[in-house]
Order: C-alpha cells, then structure tokens, then sequence
C-alpha cells in the first residue's frame, strides 16, 4: 500500500503489457457487451467478488466501445486498457485522496504514448486524440474518482472498548464487550473522543492526589452515572467530529469539480 511519503510512480511504454495482438485479435470478434465482458474477464484475469467484478468489467467495456467509436487500432486500444488499469491501481492502493496523483500519472502515461522517444517513449496517439481521450477520460473516471475509490478500496475497522476509573475487572470487562462502533467514520471520531475523555479522567486522578483523598470504591448507581456521562460525551464528540467530517467531504467535493470544470474549458479552448 502505498503513502503520502511514497515516491510517484513513473510513465512507462504500456503496449502488449496486459493484452498481446492476439488477444486483441480475439477481443475484436467479441461484438455484444456480454461477450466482451466475458472476454476482458477472461483475458485480464480478472478475479472479484460482486459487484466490484461488473463495475471493473462495466469500465473496461466502456473504454473498449469508446476505442471502437473513434475507430483505434489494437495497439490504442490495448494501450488504453493497460492505462485505466494502472491509473484504477494507483487510485485503490491507498484510501488517501490520491486524485492529483492518478490525474498527473494518466496524463504522463499518454503523453509517454503520444512522443517519439523510444526507448521511454513512443508515438501511437496524435494531440487530437489524446485530446479525445483526456476528455473521455474526465468525463468518466476521473468524475467518479471518489466512488471508485470507496468501493475498491478494502476498509479498516476499529474496535473500541472503554474503560471506567474505580470499577472491578468484571464489570470493565463486560462494558468492553458491550461496547462497538457501527460505521467507519463514528469508530474514527469516537477514538478522539475516547482519548479526550480519558485526559479528563487522568485530571481528576491528579486532583485527587493533590488532596491526599483516597479514591473510594464507587457502587452500582456511581458506575451507572458515570456510564451515562462518559456515553453522553462521547455521543456528543461523535456528532460534533461527523459534522465536520462531512463538511470535509463536502469541500472535497466542491474542489474536484471545480478542477475537472477547470479542466473542461481548457481541453475546449484548445479545439
């Protein structure tokens, strides 16, 4: 998996790398969308469970009638696929927003398709279709960049438990038991909440050590109170910390589509 320290990843000539010409060869007979699916599946290797293994065929299959539309040879065409393949790679590798990062590496990969460099370059697309394809590939992908990420990308899960000052082993152990988050996002948000709750705890520890008062033993209503207090504050933290995740979210949002607007206007205004 890789990180935000992680170098970026460098273009590379992609021709033959995922489909030879006898591949494409068969690929060309396949003409309805089932048959092309069960071909790319087969060809690809391409091995998921439901329904991350139709939305992958749906993507590849699209790119394929979009070659088959502006009239590509093989070699486009299997360039194109191994360029969404590696560019979906980059975006499911990690569940940072990696956008930028997909969105330099797909240019760099046509660009390193459209020059005549070799050997770290060669020309197979003009400026007009690589024009065609940034434009596809804008409207497409990169638009859904954030969907894609969350259905492809494997999810982390978070156990929290929680521990009361002044009770016995086996009623902390019963309430870790009892305690367990139910999204991604309020296990993330409750762990902060826990940490801040358990600083509050360690303050009265230390107040009580500076009064030489010895820490009593607190009984059944004691434990109950505390419990509600400890479970209305981290309710509380929950909400506040989603709030603004989802302003997070939100601004996200608004960023991506103004650079794909962005985007756009400049691909337009270079007709």
């Amino acid at each position: 998996m890789r990180t935000e320290t992680s170098e970026p990843l460098k273009a590379r000539v992609l021709l033959w790398a995922d489909l030879s010409h006898s591949d494409m060869e068969e690929l060309d007979k396949a003409e309805s969308v089932p048959d092309i699916e069960r071909t790319l599946c087969r060809l690809l290797r391409i091995e998921l469970p439901e329904p991350r293994l139709g939305i992958l065929l749906e993507l590849y299959t699209n790119m394929v009638m979009f070659c088959r539309k502006q009239h590509f040879s093989r070699e486009q065409t299997s360039v194109l696929l191994s360029i969404v393949k590696n560019v979906h790679q980059l975006n499911t590798e990690t569940p940072l927003n990696n956008m930028e990062e997909c969105f330099t590496y797909c240019s760099e990969l046509l660009l390193c398709h459209s020059v005549r460099r070799p050997p770290f370059s060669i020309s197979i697309f003009s400026s007009e279709e690589v024009t065609q394809i940034m434009k596809y590939l804008i409207n497409t992908y990169i638009r859904h960049y954030a969907l894609y990420k969350y259905i492809f990308t494997p999810q982390m899960h978070l156990d929290l438990s929680l521990s009361y000052t002044g009770m016995s082993e086996d009623t902390a152990t019963e309430e870790q038991a009892s305690t367990e988050c139910v999204t991604e996002a309020e296990k993330n948000t409750e762990k902060e909440a826990v940490e801040a709750s358990e600083q509050d705890v360690a303050s009265s520890e230390i107040l009580t050590t500076d009064t030489d008062t010895p820490n009593p033993v607190l009984g059944p209503s004691s434990k109950a109170e505390l419990r509600t207090i400890v479970e209305k504050e981290v309710k509380a933290e929950v909400l506040r910390l989603t709030s603004q995740l989802e302003q997070r979210l939100q601004e996200s949002t608004d960023h991506l589509n103004a650079a794909l607007t962005v985007l756009e206007t400049s691909i337009q205004s270079k007709k």
